[in-house]
């Protein structure tokens, strides 16, 4: 039970300190890359009704009986981290992909066993490698998202 309260509060912390960096961000560049933020957010969250469905993961946390535990994760350091990953390189493609597989590797190979080990999420039919897999589709999405965006 201890391990619970304390998954759960993780997750809170984890979701409330990404929003206290939004004042850092500037007007300017959350006017800029919310709606990219907003889209990929979108976006994991129909990946995460699949996942369910297919059984790629398990969120064994829940904040509420109807609110998963990818919701804090999602809206908070996903969310917000992906608007800062805008910001630091949008325009340079190259640097774009470097940090999101180094940011990508550090969720998939250490967060993802840390949530196993404190009881937040498992994977359990994707693998690993899987995993890093989408987490680059969503980085190439986001981009290609931002792009169009600025195109038109």
């Amino acid at each position: 039970m201890r391990i619970a309260r304390y998954s759960k509060s993780l997750l809170v912390l984890m979701m409330i300190l990404s929003w206290f960096s939004i004042p850092l961000l500037g007007k300017r560049e959350i006017k800029r890359f919310l709606p990219a933020g907003l889209f990929i957010t979108m976006i994991v969250s129909i990946e995460d009704l699949i996942a369910k469905k297919r059984k790629w993961w398990w969120w064994y946390e829940k904040l509420h009986p109807k609110l998963s535990g990818i919701v804090p994760l999602l809206w908070g350091p996903f969310f917000i981290g992906s608007i800062w990953i805008l910001k630091w390189t949008y325009g340079k493609f190259i640097r774009y992909i470097i940090l999101n597989l180094i940011i990508d590797s550090m969720f998939t190979y250490l967060l993802v066993d840390l949530f196993k080990k404190i009881g937040i999420a498992s994977l359990v039919r994707l693998k690993k490698y899987q995993l890093s897999l989408l987490f680059f589709l969503k980085s190439l999405l986001l981009y290609g998202f931002q792009f169009v965006k600025e195109k038109m």
